[in-house]
């Protein structure tokens, strides 16, 4: 009985301080502040939506929002016409090869819901690094240095005079469509987490420093890229976007012709014939690492990596502008 007078008063105060805030006047509220109208869509907005929204609810952002983006950094919106340039990249060499091996609902199920795209590119602050694009939690991918790009060109490291890490890679098309193919890598690892005996084949040489380490140096202690030998998360996805944006006969010679590496010429050691010393263990280590992709994508996802990797390809070549 105790217990019930002791509410009975702060039940009859609510009501109370209810009543005293009803003094019978009419409503007075204002009209909404939010824009409900509907937008002023050109022909790009109404091609990304027929494209991209309505098949696969992903939206391509290219008109600028400062809050999508670190407003520490110096980046501004894309020109239009690279916008669509990057989009139909987008549609073609990464969206269909996946709907192709991986049916045709596949992009629709698992994807980034947001596009992001910069003009500039993200240069780190205290660094010699840029950021070339971001995955956030699975549900945006953000791209950078679209206005740098030279969309009539395909650069490997091997097409580039000097430094094997050079920008040049970075402004020919293999710089966005990797960069997508490895933050998809983690929105796929976010679905279905890998093989964690990915993590153990190598561990001893991952590095914060990665940048300063070359392409080479990092093979030839069994990552596939200087970024790879970061961490395994990121290693396992530049797994992923090194195979997709190369042939399997280009993969194939890039694994099978890593050197031992020599530290006071930054390459790979010669022979007195001048050859190249072949670094077994370096590839054999890469080549385990590789079947645990390979497996992942089959078993995981129903994909034939090997098919998905010849179709990413074609469709690669055929996205340079004539």
């Amino acid at each position: 009985m105790n217990n019930r007078f002791k509410i009975l008063p702060l039940v009859f105060l609510t009501v109370f301080i209810t009543l005293l805030g009803c003094d019978g006047s009419e409503d007075n509220v204002s009209g909404s502040q939010i824009d409900t109208s509907t937008p002023i869509l050109n022909e790009l907005d109404i091609w990304l939506r027929s494209n991209f929204v309505a098949p696969y609810n992903i939206d391509i952002q290219y008109q600028w929002d400062v809050n999508d983006t670190s407003v520490n950094r110096y980046l501004h919106p894309p020109f239009p016409e690279n916008a669509e340039k990057i989009a139909q990249v987008l549609l073609d060499v990464w969206i269909e090869p996946y709907n192709a091996v991986g049916g045709e609902n596949f992009i629709k199920n698992i994807a980034p819901r947001e596009f992001v795209l910069a003009g500039g590119f993200n240069y780190n602050p205290g660094v010699p690094t840029i950021t070339l694009g971001i995955a956030e939690a699975g549900a945006r991918i953000t791209l950078f240095n679209l206005d740098e790009l030279d969309f009539s060109t395909i650069a490997y490291e091997s097409d580039v005079i000097g430094d094997s890490d050079d920008f040049d890679v970075q402004r020919s098309v293999v710089g966005p469509i990797s960069t997508v193919h490895h933050e998809y890598g983690h929105i796929l690892n976010q679905t279905i987490p890998y093989n964690t005996a990915f993590d153990v084949i190598n561990p001893g040489n991952y590095t914060a420093q990665w940048f300063n380490r070359t392409n080479e140096e990092a093979r030839s202690l069994g990552y596939i890229t200087n970024y790879a030998s970061n961490q395994s998360g990121e290693d396992f996805v530049e797994m992923i976007a090194q195979m997709l944006i190369r042939s399997r006969e280009q993969w194939d010679d890039l694994v099978n012709n890593i050197g031992i590496y020599d530290p006071d010429t930054q390459d790979y050691e010669l022979d007195v014939d001048g050859n190249r010393i072949i670094n077994t263990e370096a590839i054999n280590i890469i080549r385990e690492k590789e079947q645990i992709v390979v497996e992942y994508f089959a078993q995981d996802f129903g994909i034939d990596l090997y098919e998905l990797q010849a179709l990413a390809h074609q469709a690669l070549l055929d996205s340079i502008d004539d």
